[in-house]
């Protein structure tokens, strides 16, 4: 940890004032075994009894409270803006870290140069259950979390290269950030909320950059905890307890990553799976929420936006550089 015992760490916490998740996250936050960070919370509560709270009980954290619901991408993008680190480290505020979280993952952006990316071993509050160990892309074209819902029996003890990080506890370089920025974005604030994640590894391959886990790294997440119906903690399937809107999200945004991220020759080859998962999600919809459909019809304009991105970038080739994920 030499290399890395002047770094700055800039931890951006979004929260929306629900439960005492906040309160419990910046606890853990005080034992770290690094202590070389920054912290700032921005607060999408508005709530001005909450923000004073915050403010009284945490005089040295920066908070940043607007008159509107910045989401969370472009809560982190504000975050990212403010920060001052050379890592920058995303918290939902239901979260919790072990006490040599920061000190584990920051050792491995030492491992290779081209790592942007880290994640750490995510347990499920239980500490029993696996949230995450990294994040893929599936043969779907969707986010697949590794050992989502598993029981943690050591299967996943070894470091390796992935494709990205869980958008919960993400570790990232601020130079990778900069490097992926699309105009004022770090994260593309048309997701609003969920796939922001794998929008963001999908640009960061595509530029060479590596993702990274390290078992040794452990947090702590309450799974839907800031989203989620109460009823819906931890659960699976999860669109069953999201609010229309964000449950519309979730299917825009995964269109939205594939229009921006996706070649030619991955989209036909993996054709088969995102027409069946299309069939599955939508015969979902006309099923159980049709207002899904209006929804699309009269946000139209988030595709456009993702095409004009994507004809951005092919006016600007990345160099093809070799690089073989684990």
């Amino acid at each position: 940890m030499e290399a890395m015992s002047n770094k700055l760490v800039t931890i951006i916490i979004v929260t929306a004032g629900k439960e005492h998740y906040l309160e419990s996250c910046l606890a853990s936050l005080q034992p770290q075994t690094y202590s070389d960070f920054e912290i700032i919370v921005i607060d999408n509560s508005l709530n001005p009894d909450f923000t004073n709270k915050i403010r009284k009980s945490n005089p040295d954290i920066k908070i940043y409270s607007g008159p509107k619901n910045l989401f969370y991408c472009e809560a982190l993008n504000k975050g990212i803006e403010m920060s001052k680190g050379d890592f920058i480290l995303c918290l939902n505020d239901d979260v919790i870290l072990e006490k040599n979280f920061i000190e584990q993952a920051l050792g491995s952006f030492n491992i290779d140069s081209k790592i942007g990316l880290v994640s750490g071993k995510i347990l499920r509050q239980d500490k029993k259950t696996l949230d995450s160990t990294g994040l893929f892309l599936s043969f779907f074209r969707t986010t697949k979390e590794r050992g989502y819902g598993l029981a943690d029996k050591g299967q996943f003890e070894k470091e390796e290269y992935i494709f990205g990080v869980n958008g919960a506890v993400a570790f990232y370089l601020k130079k990778m950030l900069e490097d992926i920025k699309e105009g004022n974005d770090y994260f593309d604030s048309d997701f609003h909320i969920f796939y922001d994640d794998l929008d963001i590894a999908w640009r960061a391959k595509r530029k060479g950059w590596k993702g990274y886990y390290i078992p040794s790294a452990i947090a702590y997440h309450v799974r839907g905890g800031t989203v989620r119906l109460t009823k819906g903690i931890d659960k699976p399937y999860s669109r069953r307890y999201l609010s229309d809107q964000l449950h519309a999200d979730l299917i825009k945004n995964r269109y939205l990553a594939i229009v921006k991220n996706e070649s030619f020759f991955g989209l036909l080859l993996h054709l088969p799976g995102i027409a069946c998962y299309d069939f599955i999600i939508w015969s979902y919809c006309l099923l159980f929420k049709p207002q899904m459909i209006k929804f699309f019809i009269f946000n139209f304009k988030y595709l456009k936006q993702a095409i004009k991105k994507r004809m951005l970038r092919l006016k600007n080739p990345i160099p093809r550089r070799r690089i073989n994920f684990l």
